[in-house]
């Protein structure tokens, strides 16, 4: 919904009014409708709007509570808004707008941290509370909405992307423990670490408190289990409450706002199932968005062939879009641009340029991300569960991208040290509250390395054009609910079973078992031609020597033959590396 930034100062300084506006400078494509600031002494706030609840300008944020003495700035949407503002207005409490940001206040004043359980939505937000000299953040269970910071002796200051933290005076050194997260987990760096070693993220489901002197009190407040429930439940009942949450949770995200809302329609199994729960749940004049790209050998670039079946079966109102190769190149800048951090998702361009489009006729589109992880649609779950070996062993044989033996080949040896992916997954799967390895990978899943991968990358890249994309497949109750259903039943028939047994009668048979696609853009996983010449140019500039990142042989390797350095998901090694030192060169050298 918007961009939010700030700083709380510790050193007896103000805030400079300046620094807000050179942070809120950089979030202004994620809220262009309008922007706000607000300074008091040690504590200031920016926001650049998008509206979408409560139009008017009663909406504003920052927003500033007189009455109660907080001060909020909010990203994000509030789905029971509504219902919360008839409980507290039940309370005593009175409201002078008909936002979501209000009900926040109000719901912090009156439950204080507890608001948090009550709160169903995506958000990120900070409360100043004038009375206690205290400043409170919290980022949603998920991790849907983003929150970057950086700590210091004399501040904290955060802000909604990357880009605008680098406005600021902070170490812009790489962090070596991101590094190898990044060129092993396929970009994914969980929080709170990000490549930048002044710059951190507020894990999900978790909150911060800070005092005056600068002492931080930080809780995770969720950590779903991916255990079975005490009683006996048939299939057939997993999959009816499935339906259930999925509709609730499609439906409340269609309710909530004052602008219309389309659907970024892929053509895979997931997105074709929004629309279809939609026109269940009897909503008319559906808008879809699709977009497809060039072949590359037998890869092809689009899914309109799937897509096209829904638009006609639905009778959506419907846009496509089809890019060619020669116009992704010019474009490649402008997205990597927008990424609050380096993203090697080959769909991040896609998204990045359908967002263009969809912008011009919505403000707010739904879309499938989360289906894959909460109901096991990769092809690799199936293939770890079969593994022998300990947990790491299994996972890693069909998720890492770079044993690390090979990641020591990749780095310089400054960057060479201990295995700092494998203490991660050892920490995560060492977690208690999972009965299986493979509910141990559901979970790790979908509370740590979704957030930054397909979740992160949907957000930079609509937000990067005032849209906001919502994800009923990560409704907090459904993905709690997914992660109790056995592994057998979700992987049964390739995966994502019972999505695909409610999508019986619903969608067209060719559409449910359809091989699955990944909103495909082959030209960034089959390297050749002038994108073969560009990525080789980043790798082999003196920007890229200077970095000292990557040992210039292996480079050279790749270089010579990208084909032959796929990772264990058919990703680009070559890319991996591009887009790394490209990321650099666009948002810290510049």
């Amino acid at each position: 919904m918007c961009g939010i930034c700030g700083q709380f100062r510790f050193d007896g300084k103000k805030v400079s009014s300046k620094s807000l506006d050179m942070m809120m400078s950089k979030l202004a494509r994620r809220g262009p409708d309008s922007s706000g600031k607000w300074i008091e002494g040690a504590i200031g706030f920016g926001h650049q709007r998008l509206s979408i609840i409560d139009l008017s300008n009663l909406g504003s944020q920052p927003m500033v509570d007189e009455k109660l003495g907080l001060t909020l700035v909010f990203n994000g949407t509030i789905y029971n808004y509504k219902s919360l503002r008839a409980l507290l207005i039940s309370l005593g409490y009175t409201f002078f707008s008909n936002s979501d940001t209000e009900v926040i206040i109000k719901a912090y004043h009156c439950w204080g941290v507890g608001c948090l359980e009550r709160l169903d939505g995506m958000f990120a937000f900070a409360i100043w509370d004038d009375a206690s000299q205290k400043l409170f953040i919290a980022r949603d269970r998920m991790g849907i909405k983003p929150f970057y910071f950086n700590t210091s002796s004399k501040a904290f200051t955060f802000a909604s992307n990357s880009q605008a933290l680098l406005t600021q005076d902070l170490d812009k050194s790489i962090n070596p423990v991101a590094l190898q997260q990044q060129l092993s987990l396929h970009g994914v760096v969980p929080a709170p670490n990000t490549i930048i070693n002044g710059i951190q993220k507020l894990k999900p489901g978790t909150f911060i408190i800070l005092n005056s002197d600068g002492q931080i009190q930080e809780k995770t407040y969720w950590s779903p289990s991916a255990n079975r429930p005490s009683e006996n439940i048939s299939d057939q009942e997993y999959i009816e409450r499935t339906h259930e949450l999925l509709t609730a949770a499609v439906t409340k995200r269609m309710d909530a706002s004052d602008v219309p809302i389309g659907v970024l329609l892929s053509g895979g199994l997931d997105s074709s199932l929004i629309v279809a729960l939609l026109k269940e749940a009897g909503h008319e004049d559906i808008r879809t968005f699709s977009i497809g790209f060039e072949d590359i050998d037998d890869e092809a670039g689009s899914e309109f062939e799937y897509s096209d079946q829904i638009v006609s079966r639905f009778k959506t109102q419907h846009q496509k879009y089809k890019i060619s190769n020669q116009e992704v190149l010019p474009r490649l800048s402008e997205a990597v641009m927008n990424m609050s951090e380096p993203m090697v998702g080959q769909d991040a361009v896609a998204f990045y340029l359908l967002s263009e489009q969809v912008s011009k006729h919505t403000k707010v589109v739904l879309s499938g991300q989360g289906a894959d992880e909460a109901f096991a649609g990769y092809f690799w779950y199936p293939r770890m569960a079969k593994e022998n070996g300990s947990d790491i062993e299994r996972f890693s044989r069909h998720y890492v991208d770079r044993p690390h033996k090979e990641y020591l080949k990749t780095v310089a040896s400054q960057y060479q040290g201990e295995n700092h992916t494998h203490n991660w997954l050892n920490k995560e799967f060492s977690k208690p509250g999972a009965d299986s390895f493979i509910d141990k990978v559901f979970r790790t899943d979908m509370t740590r390395l979704i957030v930054d991968d397909p979740v992160k990358r949907v957000d930079n890249m609509t937000m990067a054009w005032g849209l906001e994309a919502r994800v009923p497949f990560m409704d907090t109750e459904l993905v709690e609910w997914a992660l109790s259903i056995p592994p057998n039943l979700k992987m049964r028939e390739e995966g994502k079973y019972p999505l695909k047994d409610i999508s019986r009668g619903l969608l067209p048979d060719s559409v449910i078992d359809r091989k699955k696609g990944y909103f495909p853009m082959p030209a960034l996983k089959y390297i050749q031609g002038e994108f073969l010449e560009f990525m080789s140019d980043i790798l082999l500039s003196r920007a890229c020597i200077n970095r000292g990142i990557f040992d210039k042989q292996y480079i050279n390797k790749i270089i010579d033959s990208p084909r032959d350095y796929m990772t264990a998901l058919n990703g680009s090694r070559l890319w991996h590396l591009a887009l790394l030192e490209y990321w650099f060169q666009i948002n810290v050298d510049k």
